[in-house]
């Protein structure tokens, strides 16, 4: 039986005992417990969602980091999961686009299978148990944080969801953010948000919250001209997915940066 001082207790913690006393094999190590090897994951980061009159807006800054360092300047995190609804992802990039690809396909082949889509609830649900399988790699790091959002034929109205690491999924009423630069595209939200928004407005409010998420939050991308990179923004409504085309976007953010210069 080990002992040991006060000062040097390892706790309750299971894998710090076993490296205290030599024990760690490599299957519990950690990439960043090896000396010398460190995992960089790309991350992907700012995603927001919103309520309006007749539908939902979803949209996703496209940088994904790897630490510091940008690693990708064009990822796509806001996804079309089938007609009528759409996941935007934020934590690892890897186990997200995987975890999406899985849940496209999961919601095609109930379709064929049942003659039927499944409801927005059940499709919620769905990724809800999806997120909680990953709670094991979660653990170790590479968190996996959507957020699901549609049209619900049934209710005839757009709702949204939010989840956390473990798999709880939660229902917002109004609007929702994930990812790292969430609290200023919250924040922007909540100040500009109201009920019944129109579409154009709608979408006006989404450009805005990740414009000013980029300006205050390093890992996340605003609309890069030199490269004609913007952000992805899409509007579910009851005639379906709609993706925003560029042109648009780049008018919307070239008000937006008209009225920031005058700030």
């Amino acid at each position: 039986m080990p002992f040991f001082t006060p000062g040097d207790d390892p706790g309750s913690s299971f894998p710090e005992l076993l490296r205290r006393i030599g024990l760690t094999s490599h299957s519990t190590m950690t990439a960043s417990s090896v000396p010398g090897h460190e995992l960089s994951v790309p991350h992907a980061t700012t995603c927001v969602a919103l309520k309006f009159a007749d539908g939902v807006v979803m949209a996703g800054d496209r940088r994904a980091t790897s630490g510091n360092l940008i690693s990708h300047r064009a990822m796509e995190k806001v996804v079309q999961a089938d007609r009528h609804s759409a996941v935007a992802i934020a934590g690892a990039a890897g186990p997200a686009m995987e975890m999406v690809k899985l849940f496209q396909l999961q919601l095609e082949h109930y379709e064929k299978v049942e003659g039927n889509a499944l409801s927005l609830e059940g499709k919620a649900n769905q990724l809800s148990s999806m997120v909680r399988s990953n709670l094991p790699a979660a653990m170790q790091g590479m968190v996996v944080v959507p957020i699901f959002a549609g049209f619900d034929l049934r209710r005839g109205v757009g709702r949204l969801w939010d989840f956390d690491a473990t798999g709880g999924r939660y229902e917002e009423r109004d609007f929702v953010s994930t990812g790292s630069g969430s609290l200023h595209a919250s924040t922007v939200m909540k100040v500009g948000y109201q009920p019944e928004l129109s579409r154009d407005d709608a979408l006006q409010l989404a450009c805005r919250s990740l414009w000013e998420a980029a300006d205050a939050d390093s890992a996340t991308g605003g609309p890069d001209v030199v490269r004609g990179i913007y952000p992805v923004v899409a509007a579910i409504d009851a005639d379906g997915w709609e993706r925003i085309d560029d042109d648009d976007l780049l008018t919307r953010f070239d008000s937006i940066r008209e009225e920031a210069s005058h700030r």
